[in-house]
């Protein structure tokens, strides 16, 4: 079978995306390993297939926005399903829009459904924000063990729709003394399993406005990658809630470059979003 495909990234996080509108492609898990594998296939953190809301798992969410018409069916690299990525969903966005399948008019938002719900974009001088929504924190006493470091550390662990485990670390050497090629283990059982995010706060954390941090993530089915979008808005969260500061625009620094995150106010409690470019690279087929 000959399959079309897009390659995209943003700040190095880099997927694959195929047109699936009708959602029968049914590729299989070993066969999406195969296609984001980087030395037997195109190479990428993960897949996103191009899916029709209609005919997706997500139909119901037409029901609360009608004009939803775009499903992101994103895999991770081992062929798991992901509930969001952040990353991802803008690469989408540049993708439907190069595409002429979807447009975002002067100052209006694009929605897209995701496994998290309704996101909504919105461009930007450098690509695009998405609204991320609600997030929730919790503190329970989860410790986290990498290698490259000597000692359990304490972790918060942020859901935004899928779960994040951050850790504090005290300096730049220490995280780029990781060594993120072994996954890291956690003290408490978390069957759905953990993306892990290791952060240093800048000295001093806020300049101009802005809280600034440097991270670097193993994602949830993949590994280290270069940049991950929930990473980095659970990563500016969890510091905003240690310093206690209620520091609103954080500047994020990953390998792959740096994301903005804000979090602001809404009826239904405080929401997150993150903004960042998203780039295609270049397009072409694979036999799988």
């Amino acid at each position: 079978m000959e399959i079309k495909f897009s390659k995209g990234h943003g700040t190095g996080n880099d997927f694959v995306l195929v047109d699936d509108f009708d959602n029968t492609l049914n590729l299989t898990g070993e066969q999406i390993s195969l296609i984001c594998n980087r030395n037997f296939g195109i190479g990428s953190d993960g897949i996103i297939f191009i899916v029709k809301t209609e005919h997706s798992e997500m139909s119901s969410l037409l029901d609360e926005e009608p004009d939803c018409e775009w499903f992101m069916d994103y895999r991770n690299a081992d062929g798991s399903k992901a509930e969001m990525c952040g990353n991802g969903i803008r690469v989408f966005t540049r993708y439907l829009i190069e595409n002429n399948l979807a447009s975002i008019p002067a100052g209006g938002t694009l929605p897209v459904a995701t496994r998290d719900g309704v996101k909504d974009l919105t461009a930007t001088a450098t690509g695009f924000a998405v609204d991320l929504g609600l997030f929730r924190i919790s503190d329970t006493a989860l410790e986290v063990q990498a290698k490259g470091l000597d000692v359990q550390r304490p972790a918060l662990e942020v859901n935004l729709g899928n779960p994040h485990a951050v850790v504090a670390l005290s300096s730049a050497n220490e995280l780029e003394n990781l060594e993120l090629t072994h996954k890291p283990e956690q003290s408490q059982p978390r069957p759905e399993g953990l993306n892990y995010e290791f952060v240093v706060p800048a000295d001093p954390l806020i300049t101009e406005g802005v809280g600034k941090i440097q991270m670097r993530v193993f994602e949830r089915g993949v590994g280290e990658t270069m940049s991950c979008g929930t990473g980095v808005a659970a990563a500016a969260l969890a510091v905003r809630h240690w310093s206690g500061l209620g520091q609103n625009h954080w500047q994020v620094s990953v390998p792959g470059g740096e994301l903005g995150v804000k979090v602001f106010p809404s009826e239904e409690g405080e929401r997150v979003g993150l903004s960042g470019p998203a780039e295609i690279v270049f397009s072409g087929t694979i036999e799988v």
